[in-house]
Protein backbone atom coordinates (compact mmCIF):
# COMPACT_ATOMS: atom_id res chain seq x y z
CA UNK A 1 0.00 0.00 0.00
CA UNK A 2 1.62 2.96 -1.01
CA UNK A 3 2.33 5.85 1.97
CA UNK A 4 -0.35 8.57 2.22
CA UNK A 5 2.34 11.58 0.98
CA UNK A 6 2.70 14.33 3.51
CA UNK A 7 1.88 17.71 3.57
CA UNK A 8 4.72 20.05 2.38
CA UNK A 9 6.13 22.25 4.95
CA UNK A 10 6.20 25.90 4.13
CA UNK A 11 8.17 28.52 5.07
CA UNK A 12 5.24 29.98 7.65
CA UNK A 13 5.18 26.30 9.54
CA UNK A 14 8.95 25.68 9.12
CA UNK A 15 9.68 28.93 10.97
CA UNK A 16 9.03 30.29 14.40
CA UNK A 17 9.92 32.19 17.09
CA UNK A 18 13.45 33.93 16.58
CA UNK A 19 13.87 33.09 12.91
CA UNK A 20 10.18 34.03 11.92
CA UNK A 21 10.43 37.31 13.65
CA UNK A 22 14.11 38.28 11.74
CA UNK A 23 11.81 37.38 8.52
CA UNK A 24 9.49 39.70 9.22
CA UNK A 25 11.97 42.47 9.77
CA UNK A 26 14.09 41.64 6.67
CA UNK A 27 10.79 42.04 4.99
CA UNK A 28 9.54 45.44 6.22
CA UNK A 29 13.31 47.33 6.05
CA UNK A 30 12.86 45.85 2.32
CA UNK A 31 9.41 47.19 1.85
CA UNK A 32 10.73 50.76 3.55
CA UNK A 33 14.14 50.83 1.35
CA UNK A 34 12.10 50.01 -1.91
CA UNK A 35 8.95 51.79 -1.30
CA UNK A 36 9.28 53.84 1.80
CA UNK A 37 6.58 54.52 4.61
CA UNK A 38 3.29 54.95 2.68
CA UNK A 39 3.52 51.43 1.35
CA UNK A 40 4.62 49.49 4.45
CA UNK A 41 1.40 47.20 5.00
CA UNK A 42 0.74 44.46 7.05
CA UNK A 43 -0.07 42.43 3.69
CA UNK A 44 2.79 43.38 2.12
CA UNK A 45 5.31 42.28 5.01
CA UNK A 46 3.40 38.93 5.76
CA UNK A 47 3.41 38.18 1.87
CA UNK A 48 7.09 38.86 1.57
CA UNK A 49 7.54 36.94 4.68
CA UNK A 50 5.70 34.29 3.37
CA UNK A 51 3.87 34.21 6.95
CA UNK A 52 0.33 35.19 8.00
CA UNK A 53 -0.72 38.77 9.28
CA UNK A 54 -1.37 37.66 12.30
CA UNK A 55 2.02 36.01 13.05
CA UNK A 56 2.87 40.19 12.70
CA UNK A 57 0.33 41.22 15.14
CA UNK A 58 1.25 39.33 17.91
CA UNK A 59 4.59 41.07 17.95
CA UNK A 60 3.41 44.66 16.81
CA UNK A 61 0.42 46.26 16.80
CA UNK A 62 0.08 48.31 13.66
CA UNK A 63 2.48 49.10 10.54
CA UNK A 64 4.21 52.15 12.43
CA UNK A 65 5.49 50.23 15.07
CA UNK A 66 6.33 47.73 12.92
CA UNK A 67 8.26 49.97 10.63
CA UNK A 68 9.94 51.62 13.68
CA UNK A 69 11.37 48.55 14.76
CA UNK A 70 12.26 47.73 11.27
CA UNK A 71 14.07 51.27 10.75
CA UNK A 72 15.81 50.71 14.21
CA UNK A 73 17.13 47.78 12.82
CA UNK A 74 18.59 48.97 9.76
CA UNK A 75 20.32 52.14 12.00
CA UNK A 76 22.00 49.52 13.87
CA UNK A 77 24.02 48.40 11.26
CA UNK A 78 27.80 48.52 12.56
CA UNK A 79 29.43 51.72 12.57
CA UNK A 80 33.10 51.93 11.24
CA UNK A 81 34.92 54.18 13.04
CA UNK A 82 37.96 56.73 11.45
CA UNK A 83 41.25 57.97 12.43
CA UNK A 84 41.72 60.89 11.21
CA UNK A 85 44.53 61.40 14.19
CA UNK A 86 42.43 64.14 15.98
CA UNK A 87 39.54 64.16 18.32
CA UNK A 88 37.97 66.93 16.05
CA UNK A 89 38.84 65.31 12.58
CA UNK A 90 37.19 62.03 13.92
CA UNK A 91 33.89 63.61 15.13
CA UNK A 92 33.73 65.51 12.06
CA UNK A 93 33.99 62.80 9.96
CA UNK A 94 31.16 60.85 12.00
CA UNK A 95 28.86 63.73 11.57
CA UNK A 96 29.19 63.76 8.31
CA UNK A 97 28.62 60.19 7.88
CA UNK A 98 25.22 60.28 9.73
CA UNK A 99 24.51 63.41 7.98
CA UNK A 100 25.17 61.82 4.91
CA UNK A 101 23.04 58.96 5.65
CA UNK A 102 19.76 60.98 7.22
CA UNK A 103 20.19 63.04 3.79
CA UNK A 104 19.34 59.97 1.96
CA UNK A 105 16.86 57.53 1.70
CA UNK A 106 16.98 56.47 5.27
CA UNK A 107 16.49 60.41 6.56
CA UNK A 108 13.35 59.87 3.83
CA UNK A 109 12.29 56.78 5.88
CA UNK A 110 13.21 58.21 9.51
CA UNK A 111 10.88 61.31 8.28
CA UNK A 112 8.17 59.57 7.10
CA UNK A 113 7.94 57.18 10.08
CA UNK A 114 7.95 60.18 12.56
CA UNK A 115 5.34 61.53 10.71
CA UNK A 116 3.49 58.53 11.17
CA UNK A 117 4.13 57.98 14.32
CA UNK A 118 2.02 60.99 15.01
CA UNK A 119 1.55 61.71 18.88
CA UNK A 120 2.74 58.25 19.59
CA UNK A 121 5.30 59.32 22.73
CA UNK A 122 6.93 55.79 22.79
CA UNK A 123 7.58 55.31 19.04
CA UNK A 124 8.63 58.63 18.61
CA UNK A 125 11.20 58.03 21.70
CA UNK A 126 12.38 55.15 19.65
CA UNK A 127 12.79 56.70 16.46
CA UNK A 128 14.86 59.61 18.55
CA UNK A 129 17.02 58.11 19.50
CA UNK A 130 17.25 54.58 18.17
CA UNK A 131 20.96 54.13 19.03
CA UNK A 132 20.43 54.03 23.14
CA UNK A 133 20.94 50.40 22.71
CA UNK A 134 23.13 49.49 19.83
CA UNK A 135 26.74 50.02 18.99
CA UNK A 136 26.22 53.70 17.55
CA UNK A 137 26.73 55.37 20.81
CA UNK A 138 29.48 52.80 21.58
CA UNK A 139 31.52 53.95 18.61
CA UNK A 140 31.16 57.79 20.29
CA UNK A 141 32.39 56.76 23.11
CA UNK A 142 35.34 54.11 21.93
CA UNK A 143 36.59 57.52 19.51
CA UNK A 144 36.26 59.37 22.87
CA UNK A 145 38.16 57.02 24.46
CA UNK A 146 40.53 56.61 21.83
CA UNK A 147 40.93 60.70 22.47
CA UNK A 148 41.58 60.19 25.75
CA UNK A 149 44.52 57.55 24.95
CA UNK A 150 46.16 60.19 22.54
CA UNK A 151 46.23 62.71 25.37
CA UNK A 152 43.56 64.90 23.13
CA UNK A 153 41.47 64.84 26.67
CA UNK A 154 41.46 63.60 29.95
CA UNK A 155 39.75 60.72 31.46
CA UNK A 156 37.23 62.80 33.17
CA UNK A 157 35.81 63.68 29.65
CA UNK A 158 34.76 60.14 29.02
CA UNK A 159 31.54 59.71 29.74
CA UNK A 160 28.51 58.65 27.30
CA UNK A 161 26.25 61.28 27.26
CA UNK A 162 29.57 63.86 26.41
CA UNK A 163 30.73 61.34 23.33
CA UNK A 164 26.87 61.28 22.01
CA UNK A 165 26.26 64.89 22.33
CA UNK A 166 27.54 65.78 18.64
CA UNK A 167 24.96 63.26 17.47
CA UNK A 168 21.86 64.23 19.62
CA UNK A 169 22.69 67.64 18.69
CA UNK A 170 22.50 66.25 14.75
CA UNK A 171 19.59 64.42 15.28
CA UNK A 172 17.62 67.51 16.77
CA UNK A 173 18.34 69.45 13.97
CA UNK A 174 16.55 66.96 11.59
CA UNK A 175 13.68 66.29 14.38
CA UNK A 176 12.77 70.10 15.19
CA UNK A 177 13.53 71.82 11.70
CA UNK A 178 12.29 68.68 9.45
CA UNK A 179 15.17 70.11 7.15
CA UNK A 180 16.40 67.78 4.46
CA UNK A 181 20.40 67.80 4.61
CA UNK A 182 22.10 69.81 7.60
CA UNK A 183 25.12 72.43 6.38
CA UNK A 184 28.17 71.61 7.02
CA UNK A 185 29.25 74.58 8.07
CA UNK A 186 26.46 73.65 11.16
CA UNK A 187 28.37 70.49 11.90
CA UNK A 188 31.67 72.44 12.17
CA UNK A 189 30.24 74.33 14.31
CA UNK A 190 28.79 71.42 16.46
CA UNK A 191 31.85 70.31 16.84
CA UNK A 192 33.94 73.39 17.67
CA UNK A 193 31.67 75.60 19.41
CA UNK A 194 29.98 72.92 21.28
CA UNK A 195 31.44 69.45 21.47
CA UNK A 196 35.09 70.37 22.08
CA UNK A 197 34.97 73.65 24.47
CA UNK A 198 32.34 70.29 26.39
CA UNK A 199 35.47 67.92 26.42
CA UNK A 200 38.20 70.17 27.28
CA UNK A 201 36.21 72.00 29.86
CA UNK A 202 35.71 68.48 31.78
CA UNK A 203 39.93 68.96 32.14
CA UNK A 204 40.55 69.52 35.75
CA UNK A 205 43.87 71.23 35.10
CA UNK A 206 41.84 73.79 33.76
CA UNK A 207 39.93 74.37 36.55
Amino acid sequence: MARAKEPRRTAATRRHGAELEEAILHAAAEVLKESGVPALTMDEVARRAGTNKNALYRRWPNRVALGVAAYRRLAAAETTLPDTGSLRGDTLEMLRRANSTWSSRYGEILRGLIAAAGSTPELLAQLRDPAADSAHEAAWLTSLGRAVARGDATPEALHPRVAYTPMALLRNEYVMLGIPAVPDAVLVEIVDEVFLPLVHGRDPRQS
